[in-house]
């Protein structure tokens, strides 16, 4: 067990970030959504958000030049596995490999986060039991806008399955988002901001929205602030039901496509008011109207491959 105190070390003397993004000529692309942080403090902080991670497996998702990987090295991991899909960092990322190989195993791949395999990467973490404490194992990094809420949805699915990273346990993640989508993630019932990705991220985690950045911290300034979350999965998940399952009644409910006998079926089983709107509706209340469509689909065979997207077809059943 991994000492409670923080454990900090010193890197060698290294060109600040600013210095290696001139060196290497390294140019944000808008196209893969990269906006560089350059002030350590910030790095620092992010890191922190995660906990003590001394002696921990860490994962950074999108480390660019490596502003945050340097705050991640000086809490001293046990391994660091950096995933970055623009090969154009590769440099700054060796650069920071080679100064800490004397003090712990630090990992590069260049890869698209998207397709990366978190379980083998993280091969020889200790392995707990979802019910005990968490595995000293985290996921950090600064996501790429245009993939964000697409990464967590995945990784909540994954959490649900208890697969990928959290094969090994409740495993957590710190990363940064568009201050809106933040919001939304942790919106309380009737909250304005409220919606299905709400929903989703609190009925399988613990979110926690830590800080904001403002957007000129980063070069180029993004048009928005940004914020750091952490999401912890919970030890007891609110629902124990198909992922997809669950993100297509929660899709249908918030984008009211469900046809009006589903829903006054669905609620009244669920015992719900059926004229509640999507943004009033509990936690609580969705598992159990989750609950009872899967009631109806067991009673109603076919219903599960309703689409509402796709080619209309007969829902006489529930009338």
């Amino acid at each position: 067990m991994a000492s409670s105190k923080a454990v900090n070390i010193r890197l060698p003397p290294l060109p600040t970030i600013r210095d290696l993004v001139k060196l290497y000529r390294l140019r944000a692309i808008r196209q893969l959504s990269q906006n560089f942080l350059m002030d350590e403090r910030l790095t620092d902080k992010i890191v922190k958000a995660a906990g003590n991670i001394n002696n921990h497996y860490i994962c950074e998702v999108g480390p660019g030049p490596g502003g945050i990987t340097r705050s991640i090295i000086k809490c001293c991991p046990k391994k660091l596995i950096v995933v970055e899909k623009d090969p154009r960092f590769l440099p700054t990322l060796e650069l920071l490999q080679e100064a800490c190989k004397s003090s712990m195993e630090m990992n590069i791949e260049i890869e698209d986060i998207k397709k990366y395999n978190l379980e083998m990467g993280f091969e020889g973490a200790p392995q707990f039991s979802w019910f005990e404490a968490p595995p000293p194992i985290n996921l950090i990094g600064n996501l790429p806008f245009s993939v964000s809420t697409h990464l967590v949805i995945n990784w909540l699915q994954a959490i649900s399955e208890k697969t990928s990273a959290w094969k090994f346990g409740r495993s957590s993640m710190t990363l940064t988002f568009q201050k809106e989508v933040a919001e939304r993630m942790v919106a309380p019932v009737t909250h304005k901001q409220r919606c299905r990705l709400s929903v989703m991220c609190q009925l399988w985690c613990n979110v926690q929205y830590k800080f904001t950045i403002p957007g000129k911290a980063f070069v180029p300034k993004p048009d928005v602030d940004v914020a750091v979350v952490t999401l912890s999965p919970l030890k007891y998940p609110m629902i124990n039901l198909p992922f997809k399952m669950v993100e297509k009644v929660l899709r249908n409910i918030f984008n009211m496509r469900q046809k009006y006998a589903v829903r006054l079926k669905l609620f009244k089983l669920a015992d719900v008011d059926h004229t509640t709107r999507p943004f009033e509706i509990s936690n609580e209340e969705f598992a159990r109207i989750c609950y009872a469509y899967k009631v109806i689909c067991e009673e109603n065979p076919g219903i599960e491959d309703y689409n509402s997207r796709g080619p209309k077809k007969s829902l006489e059943a529930l009338s």
